[in-house]
């Protein structure tokens, strides 16, 4: 056989296995081209919602690299690297091992042989994300829309499913801080379809066994009648949704203060019944930072920023920084640790700022605390006299 008849029998070879979907893995080495860092590459067949790929796997001296690409131009590259670049590969399917190699006179051999233990193809992809909610046998995920009856994430819904894991991911390492057993009382504020509360719940429960309560607070009556109606469907016996605004809502005793996407001073509300209440963690990602971008407008203060605040765009920026650096001093002062990051998930959903307050052990008043409150409510001070602000919220809820 000349050499563009043996490869012309691997390329069919190849086909054949992706298209009865028992490819295991190929390998190509022995590499001859030009770019001299790459050693290897590794190809799969993988699953990317819902639609089969070629995952390509070039490894580097000191790194990886990965792509994906179509059935039909991944199987034409591969067959085009093996005529050029790489002078060897091994092709695994379920049952059978496929060697193909250029010996020095630059003929192409290639031997088969029958595999002893059947192989089972993988199709997710190496570096797949473990989700700490997993979308099998998870019954409310299908009562959401997220899932199928099978636990197979729609594709119109994978960025919301990622966005839920990417926040249980972050109130998981943050619930880690606190003493075992603290959390034993949870409030979500402006809890919307309850995507992430359903997560919560199912989270704590399921992986940590706590016997948490959990509370979704929620203006619009129909979304607290769905999301009840789903808690009783799957038996979370310990999550109820109740009707009314963050405004309203009556504080008793919560250990874990969450609110998403809280409108304006929502989130100020939010986080004034979070502070009243006593929570040991205060998760707030604010929204519509209105009330102070107001005041900044209204006074029109001229100091070092007015080139920039004259443009809407960044008056709306520098607006939404002033408002959340108010609150994580306001947070400090009644005693959290905070921190403020930039949360960009991994379902290409916009930025989102999260302001987080780890309520610190209690420990004896002393001279250096009380003199550490004083130099925050100066340096709140000067920053409402540096941009024109009256007020901001959450300090005339508290008084301050």
């Amino acid at each position: 056989m000349s050499n563009s008849d043996i490869l012309l029998k691997f390329a069919n070879l190849l086909k054949t296995s992706i298209a009865d979907k028992n490819l295991v893995k190929l390998s190509l080495g022995n590499y001859q081209g030009n770019d001299k860092d790459l050693k290897n590459l590794y190809v799969k067949l993988v699953k990317i919602k819902r639609v089969d790929m070629l995952s390509f796997n070039y490894r580097y001296k000191t790194r990886d690299i990965f792509k994906n690409l179509a059935l039909e131009e991944g199987s034409g590259l591969i067959i085009n690297l093996l005529s050029n670049d790489f002078k060897i590969a091994t092709l695994f399917t379920t049952n059978k091992e496929v060697i193909i190699e250029h010996d020095k006179k630059g003929l192409i051999k290639l031997r088969e042989r029958e595999l002893n233990v059947k192989l089972e193809p993988k199709l997710t992809h190496d570096k797949e994300k473990k989700r700490l909610i997993k979308p099998t046998a998870n019954s409310y995920l299908h009562s959401l829309k997220i899932t199928d009856a099978d636990g197979n994430v729609f594709k119109n819904a994978q960025d919301k499913y990622k966005q839920i894991n990417r926040y249980i991911e972050i109130l998981s390492s943050l619930i880690k801080e606190l003493p075992e057993g603290t959390i034993k009382n949870v409030v979500d504020m402006g809890s919307g379809k309850g995507y992430l509360t359903f997560a919560l719940y199912d989270y704590l429960h399921q992986q940590l066994k706590l016997k948490a309560k959990v509370t979704g607070v929620e203006f619009r009556e129909d979304l607290v009648n769905l999301c009840n109606d789903i808690a009783k469907q799957v038996n979370f016996e310990q999550l109820h949704f109740v009707e009314g605004t963050i405004e309203d809502y009556k504080v008793k005793e919560i250990n874990l203060l969450i609110a998403l996407h809280a409108c304006d001073m929502a989130t100020d509300d939010a986080i004034f019944k979070g502070i009243n209440a006593g929570a040991e963690l205060i998760v707030v990602a604010p929204c519509c930072h209105k009330q102070v971008r107001r005041e900044i407008e209204k006074h029109k203060v001229k100091n070092d920023v007015s080139f920039l605040t004259k443009y809407g765009i960044f008056l709306e920026r520098q607006a939404e920084m002033v408002t959340d650096g108010i609150r994580a001093l306001i947070l400090e002062y009644y005693g959290y640790k905070t921190k403020v990051f930039e949360f960009i998930s991994d379902a290409h959903t916009p930025k989102n700022v999260l302001v987080v307050g780890v309520k610190k052990a209690e420990s004896p008043k002393t001279k250096d605390q009380s003199e550490k409150k004083k130099e925050i409510l100066q340096k709140i001070k000067e920053t409402k006299a540096y941009f024109g602000i009256d007020y901001h919220h959450l300090e005339r809820l508290l008084g301050l």
